[in-house]
């Protein structure tokens, strides 16, 4: 076992940043939980929503899907805005 073996390992976490990399290990959902939370409050209407990190782990980026009456008539960037908010 050369010291070289554990670099490519490394470097296969996605590319992430290690502060990234070691809260892989953490629990990954406690970001999830807590943004979709504050979204059911903020449509309680929505029949559906789904909040996954696609950060790694990270809580730097979160794919975020709402099923609700409220965007029917709105434009895509009207409810990008409503969730940003």
């Amino acid at each position: 076992g050369s010291p070289a073996v554990g670099a490519p390992l490394l470097r296969g976490i996605r590319g992430l940043p290690l502060h990234c990399a070691r809260r892989m290990f953490a629990s990954q959902t406690e970001g999830e939980l807590k943004v979709t939370q504050i979204l059911k409050e903020k449509f309680p209407g929505a029949t559906a929503i789904k909040v996954t990190d696609i950060s790694g782990g990270c809580g730097a980026m979160y794919e975020i899907r709402i099923e609700s009456e409220e965007f029917k008539e709105k434009r895509t960037v009207q409810q990008h805005q409503m969730v940003n908010q």
